[in-house]
Order: structure tokens, then sequence, then C-alpha cells
């Protein structure tokens, strides 16, 4: 007899998921201490439980060893991430400026404060670099596609080689 196939979905019932998150969650553990063993590898594995519960398992390595090695690893990423999520934060540019506008057009540019100052500074800053990453994206997928142009061309240009040589050899017969 083999188990019955469990759909993946949310558990209704609160005692009933509580059990199986205990399960899995040491199960999940368990297989990542096999990881480790069996591939010589360094695991870290974070667990956060409905009730905020912390849970973590790491192998060998310390814990926070191996996050700093992922947070070296993968600093432009997490740094892109992070920009996007202050861009979220922010708003639209036009709102962005429209605030920098607000503080600094005509008589209140004397009222503002130098951590009012910063403040818009940074937010300049993130919505900066959130353009330029926007621009990068867009420059990259438009030399996707040129790349894309280009190879149906050649296949293009090979064809109409190819009838113009078989055009000319039966001439020339």
């Amino acid at each position: 007899m083999g188990r019955k196939k469990l759909e993946i979905k949310r558990i209704e019932n609160k005692s009933s998921r509580q059990v199986t998150f205990s399960k899995r969650r040491n199960g999940l553990i368990e297989k990542a201490r096999q990881l480790s063993v069996l591939c010589d590898a360094s695991v870290a594995l974070l667990v956060v439980s409905a009730s905020g519960k912390l849970y973590s398992f790491s192998s060998g390595d310390n814990l926070v060893k191996i996050l700093d090695r992922y947070g070296k690893q993968h600093a432009d990423d997490l740094k892109a991430l992070d920009i996007q999520s202050k861009a979220l934060n922010y708003g639209s540019h036009h709102e962005l400026l429209e605030l920098v506008e607000s503080k600094l057009v005509g008589s209140n540019v004397k009222n503002v404060s130098v951590d009012t100052l910063v403040q818009l500074e940074e937010h300049l800053g993130t919505a900066l670099s959130v353009t330029r990453a926007k621009k990068t994206e867009l420059m990259l997928k438009l030399v996707e596609n040129l790349k894309e142009k280009e190879k149906l061309l050649k296949a293009e240009n090979q064809v109409l080689a190819s009838q113009i040589y078989r055009q000319s050899t039966l001439s020339i017969h």
C-alpha cells in the first residue's frame, strides 16, 4: 500500500497544521544534515513558523559564517533587491520629484532642515539607482532583440545567397 497523494494547500485545522509543520521541519533539518554529511557541504537552514518562532540548523561551519559567506558572494544581488524595495517604498519617480519640488521651491527652501535635505538626497539617489538599473535592463533586452534580428537576417541572407547561386549556375548551363 502506498501513501495517498497530498494536495499542497494550506491546512485549515490549526492543530493539524502545527503537527505537519513540526514533522516537516524535522524532516527538512534531517535532509539538510544528510546533505552536509554525504557531500561535505556547508548547509545553513532557517525556518520561521507562522507564530514567528525561528528554527535554524547549520552544519560544520557556524551559521553566521555561512550566511556571511552567502552575503559576500551575493552582495550585488542583495544590493539590487534593497534598491528595488526602497523604490517601492518611495512610490513613483514623479511623486518623488513633486516632493522634492514642494520642499525646495520658493520660500520653503529657507525652512528646510539639513535632515530633510539628507533624506531627499537619499531618495533621489535611490531613484537614480533604480532608473539606471531599469535602463540597463531595457538596454540588455534591446541587445538580445537585436541579436535575434541579426540571426534572422543572416539566415535570410544565406537563403538569398543560395538562390542567387542556383540561378547563376542554371543560367550558365
